[in-house]
């Protein structure tokens, strides 16, 4: 049998990147956590933290940091069931896309009561490789899988209006939007990963190249207030701009020209029970705020 003490060390290093500052999230010192892993290592034969800046889990560490968490949450489960036995909160690391994680899923979160969440954000189209690795538990993505191991359950579609404000559309797009007013006018990108301002414009049919003008915000709300302010032009998710839009704050670049993001919860199959709680949660939130059906 692994020493959970043991295993809560080597997850709490590989999250916190450091071994000082896993100490501190347990509470021990530096020198007790060392030991702890080095035990760990003798006891499986093999090492499991790459000690560096950061210092991350091996590809053993991380199936060990993976059988730690099920376990954990498989006995969160049976004190919930039977609740003589006592149980401390249990970490959930899961992967969520920012325009999720501003719309619709805090509320889903709140509603678990006796999980702690460690929230790895990321685009859409990457979250899915957390899970893949075995570095989350579960995972907001928009790849509707099969992926081995793991369970998928269909949530809706999340709607983006391209919006600016009406100064900057008599500015730059004065005339219409067009592919050489594209080319000039700054539009808004959450990272290099953001690929939805450049999806939105192939699937207009307007021909422009890749490398049109942006800033770059890594910010859902405040990709809002830039589109406000006249800074740039952005993809927005409609929950956040509805009201702009309604009150004349934000306009469309082109009226009526929708895109939609389909999203899906994906988790590992073998916690699936003891995550049920959570993925009944999720499916209530997405549904008041995603489009159904999934088309």
């Amino acid at each position: 049998m692994l020493d959970p003490l043991h295993l809560a060390a080597l997850a709490a290093v590989h999250r916190r990147g450091s071994f000082e500052a896993a100490a501190a999230t347990l509470g021990l010192t530096q020198s007790a956590v060392s030991q702890r892993i080095r035990t760990l290592e003798e006891r499986v034969g093999t090492m499991v933290i790459r000690r560096g800046n950061p210092s991350l889990a091996t590809e053993a560490g991380l199936r060990l940091i993976r059988h730690f968490e099920e376990v954990s949450l498989m006995e969160r489960a049976l004190a919930d069931a039977l609740p003589g036995i006592g149980a401390d909160p249990v970490t959930l690391r899961i992967a969520v896309n920012a325009d999720s994680l501003a719309t619709w899923v805090i509320p889903a979160l709140a509603q678990v009561p006796g999980l702690l969440f460690d929230l790895v954000i990321d685009d859409q189209d990457f979250s899915q490789d957390w899970l893949r690795r075995g570095e989350v538990a579960a995972a907001v993505t928009a790849h509707p899988g099969p992926l081995q191991g793991c369970d998928t359950v269909s949530l809706g579609r999340l709607r983006y209006r391209a919006t600016a404000s009406p100064a900057y559309m008599a500015r730059w797009f004065g005339n219409g939007v067009t592919a050489e007013g594209l080319m000039r006018a700054p539009a808004l990108t959450f990272s290099d990963k953001d690929a939805l301002q450049g999806d939105w414009i192939a699937a207009r049919g307007l021909g422009v190249r890749a490398g049109f003008p942006s800033h770059r915000l890594a910010s859902t709300h405040g990709f809002v207030d830039a589109c406000l302010h006249g800074l740039g032009w952005g993809m927005n998710p409609e929950p956040l701009v509805a009201t702009h839009l309604a009150a004349g704050g934000l306009v469309e670049l082109i009226s009526g020209a929708a895109h939609d993001v389909p999203l899906y919860w994906q988790y590992a199959r073998l916690t699936a029970g003891a995550l049920d709680p959570l993925t009944r949660a999720m499916r209530r939130a997405a549904s008041s705020v995603l489009l159904h059906p999934l088309i």
